[in-house]
């Protein structure tokens, strides 16, 4: 049979899209509503910061030009924000575009493989079956803990990568950083371990927590990092990885060389700058995460322990919904969560830590809910 030009790729006749989060705009017309919240994106609860904003305005005129190539300005305020050699750095559109390049630049279609943990941000799991690299998934610990034996048992002469998210999606939960040093120890030197710090910034204690500091000790280590949470820029798509300079300088050369544009270039760096809304920002996801946990538990929901800006809960066992029931009458009454059937977690929910009047909303919604199908039992 002759080949059409539309023909594409096996693997891609199959191939599942990411499934991003409802938005607003699209809940609001579904159901007539006026107001309505989101907390299925982990998202930041402030929104962005008033000296981004101010950059924006004031940079929008330049739109029309194309970026320096490699970005070195924010390279710069990155190298001085977190006291690291510019050569380890490289800046990507968000850090989708990071793991999308380690993948790319170091497994070989057909011979090597990544190993994951299922659990897992799913874009692991699509940029390698669309690079046509093959995954080993290896199951969390039942209380959503890495399984470091499993995973050091699972590596083997064909493994090139292993990606690790801390805290992870969707648990929240955080290791110790000592226990993922061990880890990367552990590795042949052939096996770089990545770790996914997206959500690092929330931990009670990042500073001990992250791997950063200790990177120069490890030349089997990497860290991806992104300005979607914390820094409030999930809109603009930036994104870094932190590696050995050898590999960053690969990256650089094959990385699209326009990828972070100028506006959300000037956006990040004015991110950096603006330590008042940061602190902020984790103040306000600090206690609403301990609010929300109070809230749910008093709910008689089973919520997992969270280092990040989410908590992930089960219903009561004797509610009478199930979490996609709810997910369904949350979002008539304005309000989105995330359910989690696409982790292979259909009795859980995912809820991101909003402000305060959105944590009250989401408590006195499901609050509601919960209570109507006990009195109609």
């Amino acid at each position: 049979m002759s080949r059409s030009c539309t023909d594409v790729r096996p693997e891609i006749h199959d191939f599942t899209p990411y499934s991003p989060g409802l938005s607003i705009d699209e809940i609001r017309e579904r159901y007539g509503l006026f107001q309505v919240i989101k907390l299925a994106s982990n998202e930041n609860p402030l929104g962005a910061s008033p000296q981004v904003q101010k950059a924006l305005q004031k940079s929008a005129s330049l739109a029309f030009r194309y970026p320096q190539s490699g970005n070195p300005r924010l390279i710069q305020a990155l190298a001085a924000h977190y006291r690291l050699p510019e050569d380890m750095l490289v800046v990507g559109n968000g850090s989708d575009e990071i793991i999308d390049l380690f993948i790319r630049i170091l497994a070989v279609p057909g011979k090597h493989t990544i190993i994951t943990c299922d659990p897992c941000f799913s874009m692991y799991t699509l940029q390698a079956r669309l690079a046509g690299v093959a995954q080993k998934k290896i199951p969390l610990n039942p209380d959503f803990s890495f399984n470091w034996e499993a995973l050091r048992a699972a590596v083997d002469e064909h493994t090139v990568l292993i990606f690790l998210t801390t805290p992870d999606n969707p648990s929240g939960s955080c290791p110790p950083r000592d226990e993922v040093l061990a880890f990367a120890a552990s590795l042949p030197p052939h096996v770089l371990l990545i770790m996914d710090e997206a959500y690092m910034d929330f931990a009670d204690s990042p500073g001990i927590a992250s791997v950063i500091p200790c990177l120069a000790e490890y030349p089997n280590l990497a860290v991806i990092r992104t300005f979607s949470k914390s820094f409030g820029l999930a809109g603009m798509r930036v994104g870094f990885g932190i590696m050995p300079p050898r590999l960053a300088d690969s990256m650089r050369r094959v990385r699209l060389p326009f990828s972070v544009g100028v506006l959300a270039e000037e956006a990040a760096i004015a991110a950096l700058d603006d330590t008042a809304f940061f602190e902020e920002t984790l103040k306000t996801v600090r206690e609403g995460r301990e609010y929300l946990k109070a809230a749910l538990e008093k709910l008689r929901c089973r919520v997992a322990p969270s280092s990040a800006n989410y908590l992930m809960f089960r219903l009561p066992d004797d509610c009478g919904y199930t979490a996609q029931n709810v997910v369904d009458a949350l979002l008539t009454r304005g309000v989105i969560i995330r359910p989690l059937k696409s982790y292979g977690l259909p009795d859980h929910l995912r809820v991101s830590i909003g402000n305060a009047t959105e944590n009250k909303m989401f408590v006195n919604t499901l609050g509601n809910l919960l209570a109507r199908k006990g009195r109609e039992s």
